[in-house]
């Protein structure tokens, strides 16, 4: 088999553009700014949760705008997407107006903005500065109400900002409810010192008709107190001394220097057209995002480092093709997100560590099968050409189970969870260029070059370097263990079950909702735990992450986003208290209606994944397969759960991504040990379905052996080295590679045996009757 040179050349510009695309992310900026213009420059872009920083989720509050009860389905729709597109420019520009560096506003289904801020390692300001409507009026002050009245009609009772009466709540000033001035008019407003004082104060400035106007109130009210409110609250009462004519004038209240930058800025931006809710609030260190690039890396390493020599071990020379082949996996797989200007989550590391166990799946299939048709008597061309085309089918079917599995991860997850899909789908279709097509021309010109390929009677021979298995077929009757192998996987499951709900699983803060800080702490937990449960915001629940760190979840608050950010600050200073040296890593803020999208989220997109993974095996196969396949799902996933419940390992959107991807991989290995089984059926008609069976798994079993082994060996270094922001999906990981491998053989294999002999007659009666039909027309 020849390829042609033109093949040979697109696929080496292929090659040669996607590592160009990767080269930046190898060189220092510096380096980077010196390549020429026409070569890519920009590297791939870091999550916050490997560069430190803050995201918000803010949803607009669209009760004002909608509660018009004869507004149709139609315009309501416009009104909230006028609404949201408008919040969009605003926060952007209040962010802009800030200078935080390469922020990210972008819009979130019909009524969210996200927000991720790189460097912002605090949001309580970017909190005040997007929650804020910015709605400025200044109202001349009103007659107060007495005691125990309500105040008179076309009069409110706002509260001050900075005072408060004597019993420690804001006080309030009676306030003429229309506006003698919107502040809509003003043309300009920046943060200043006041001359004085020296006191942070905001200067402003109207246009030409808002001085006119302001210039008649302060001519017409010299002596009275006028309020400056900003959204229901009045900022300060100052008293008109004398007229102001030049359309300027200062806002004070006992700002700090950053609450005169914040009030400006929103000035500055305008009103937002209807409130906005910090519905979900994240933030990372920089240290933590440092420590989780050298954990990944140093994971990643050991990983591809013993994926190759595992490699080596089973096909000595030519596994060293392979791991070619991975490498330029990887190298693409990063070109790839360069080129697309995708992020690269912490999840995503764990991805394409995945990925490199994954995608030497298809290697061993191909070399395998080789040495199969090798073992028949092949020359070397015709058990390349053979090995290829018979493996390539069940690539395909392998590698689109996990695609399906990484497409539902990619629209029901969020965020890193995101990133995550993206790595695996480029790593899946990438392997299928790089395992195959590459690998295939590199093999072809060993071949050509040492002359095999023009002879008859040169042989392929693929020889491990240490043989793991026998040489030549296995002949181990499975299925005699069939029933041992059913009860052992039902115990466990029922087991499981019985975990499930005593004690149940350690729900994160993603499903929960609340309030989580991750710590680097070396505090005696029970004087930490003491000191938080004086704190009274409810349970505290504190968790050990490692050496040095603890985990302390804490319920919502009750009231609004800023009882969120005060609850935030207590704790943080309560672990600060303890231990002066602690560090906080990781805050997470999630409420209630963000909590349960993403629980109904995540048990939609695994329940949607297994009814896809039957879908798509009973279109390739038939019904008994599929049937096979999703019992064994629902098992091999009962199991992992039962892990999460014993081991109490956070379960949170990382562990929904855990559980899709075991879905994806369960059903991966089960495709191979399927494919053989429906070529013997076509093959083999004279065996028993149960010899038929064995046959296919003792043929497939080294594959199903090796691919294991990979991904068990990928996994492996993330599971000990990742910490534990990656511990919900590299720990259950490991455990699910084993429970797959073990129920391909002992759970999915017998089901098709009781399920299949009804098949397996039809077959048999299809071909006696299509005999005598053959006969008489010849």
């Amino acid at each position: 088999m020849r390829v042609s040179r033109w093949l040979i050349l697109t696929y080496a510009l292929i090659i040669l553009v996607g590592l160009s695309a990767a080269l930046p992310n190898l060189l220092t900026p510096g380096q980077r700014a010196a390549l020429p213009g026409w070569l890519p420059s920009k590297p791939v872009t870091l999550g916050l949760d490997l560069r430190g920083g803050s995201q918000l989720v803010l949803e607009v509050d669209a009760s004002a705008l909608l509660n018009d009860p004869r507004l149709t389905e139609a315009e309501r729709a416009e009104r909230l997407n006028a609404a949201l597109t408008q919040s969009l420019e605003i926060v952007r520009t209040r962010i802009d107006q800030i200078g935080v560096a390469e922020p990210s506003v972008q819009r979130v289904g019909d009524d969210r903005i996200m927000v991720q801020l790189p460097g912002v390692q605090d949001p309580a300001r970017i909190r005040t500065l997007l929650g804020s409507t910015a709605k400025l009026g200044f109202h001349m002050l009103a007659d107060p109400p007495a005691p125990g009245t309500r105040p008179a009609p076309g009069t409110l009772l706002l509260p001050m900002q900075d005072e408060r009466d004597g019993s420690g709540a804001p006080r309030k000033l009676a306030v003429q409810a229309q506006p003698a001035l919107d502040g809509d008019r003003l043309a300009d407003a920046h943060a200043g010192f006041d001359p004085r004082s020296g006191e942070p104060v905001v200067n402003f400035r109207f246009d030409e008709a808002g001085a006119r106007r302001f210039a008649e109130i302060t001519t017409q009210n010299v002596g009275r107190p006028f309020a400056i409110v900003l959204d229901g609250r009045i900022l300060s009462a100052p008293v008109i001394r004398e007229p102001i004519t030049g359309g300027a004038g200062q806002i004070s209240g006992r700002f700090s220097v950053a609450e005169a930058g914040v009030l400006s800025a929103l000035l500055r931006a305008g009103a937002l057209p209807a409130p906005l809710r910090v519905i979900e609030e994240r933030s990372v260190g920089p240290d933590l995002g440092g420590d989780a690039i050298r954990a990944g890396i140093i994971a990643g390493l050991a990983g591809f480092a013993l994926v190759c020599g595992f490699m080596v071990v089973l096909y000595r020379g030519w596994g060293m093709i392979a791991n070619l082949a991975l490498l330029l996996n990887v190298a693409l797989t990063l070109g790839a997100l360069s080129a697309l200007g995708a992020t690269l989550t912490l999840p995503g590391i764990a991805g394409i560590i995945l990925g490199l166990g994954l995608a030497v799946d298809a290697n061993v299939l191909i070399n395998e099968r080789i040495r199969e048709e090798t073992r028949r008597g092949r020359a070397a061309r015709a058990a390349l050409d053979a090995g290829f085309k018979r493996a390539y089918a069940t690539i395909v079917d392998s590698n689109v189970t996990s695609l399906i599995a990484t497409l539902l991860l990619f629209q029901f997850g969020s965020g890193p969870v995101r990133g995550f899909a993206v790595t695996m789908a480029l790593g899946i279709l990438i392997s299928m260029f790089t395992a195959v097509t590459v690998v295939r021309i590199v093999m072809t010109r060993i071949l050509d070059r040492r002359g095999a390929l023009r002879s008859s009677t040169a042989r392929l021979e693929i020889e491990p370097l240490i043989r793991l298995l026998p040489k030549g077929d296995t002949r181990i009757r499975f299925m005699r263990a069939r029933f041992a192998g059913i009860a052992v996987s039902a115990v466990l499951s029922l087991a499981s079950i019985g975990l499930f709900i005593s004690p149940g699983l350690n729900y994160g803060v993603d499903f929960k909702g609340g309030i989580q800080i991750e710590a680097a702490t070396h505090a005696d937990p029970g004087r930490l735990r003491d000191r938080l449960d004086g704190l009274g915001l409810g349970e505290i629940t504190l968790q050990q992450t490692g050496s040095d760190g603890v985990l302390v979840r804490v319920a919502r608050q009750p009231g609004d986003d800023a009882a969120q950010t005060i609850a935030v600050e207590r704790l943080k200073a309560a672990i600060r208290n303890v231990d002066p040296a602690a560090g906080i890593e990781r805050v997470d803020v999630v409420g209630a209606k963000v909590s349960g999208e993403l629980a109904t989220a995540g048990v939609l997109a695994v329940v949607l994944a297994g009814l896809a993974m039957m879908v798509y095996i009973w279109w390739r196969f038939e019904w008994p397969f599929a049937v096979g396949a999703i019992a064994t799902l629902v098992l091999d996933v009962t199991k992992t759960i039962g892990f999460f419940a014993l081991t109490g390992i956070d379960f949170n959107l990382t562990a929904i991504a855990a559980l899709l991807t075991l879905i994806g991989y369960s059903v991966n290995d089960k495709v191979v040990v399927y494919d053989r089984m429906r070529e013997n059926l076509r093959l083999h008609r004279t065996l028993s379905l149960r010899e038929m069976i064995d046959l296919s798994i003792n043929q497939t079993l080294g594959r199903s052996l090796y691919t294991s082994a990979t991904a068990f060996l990928a996994m492996l270094p993330l599971a000990i080295w990742g910490g534990s922001a990656v511990e919900s999906f590299a720990v259950p990981m490991v455990f699910g590679i084993v429970v797959a491998a073990s129920s391909s053989v002992f759970i999915a294999a017998p089901i098709l045996l009781f399920l299949g002999e009804p098949m397996r007659r039809r077959s048999r009666s299809a071909m006696t009757v299509e005999e005598p039909a053959t006969a008489t027309t010849g």
